[in-house]
């Protein structure tokens, strides 16, 4: 393969496991990219089901804890060497 052709790439750690994922995606594609099936992502507030939509910024359903910041659109972040990324789990009763 020639130089040119070789794809870079960054880690995170995702959820406690580091991935390894194409620099310069986002970080919603990641995360769609090394969920296995069973896992599921859920609404903070009232816990429906929810994973990214859009993934172009408009419909929030892609949020998640990165770098220990709660509710950032993943689909509006680069994917960066050694981020730490969660998902949000529901915490609590909605109100």
């Amino acid at each position: 393969m020639e130089e040119s052709q070789v794809e870079e790439t960054v880690t995170l750690i995702f959820d406690g496991k580091e991935i390894t994922v194409p620099a310069g995606i986002s970080v919603a594609a990641a995360v769609l990219g090394h969920t296995h099936p069973d896992e599921t992502y859920t609404n903070p507030v009232d816990g429906s089901p929810r994973a990214p939509y859009c993934l172009m910024g408009v419909c929030f359903e892609c949020m998640l804890e990165v770098n220990g910041e709660p509710n950032v659109q993943s689909c509006l972040v680069a994917v960066q060497e050694g981020m730490v990324v969660k998902r949000q789990l529901q915490t609590g009763e909605a109100k």
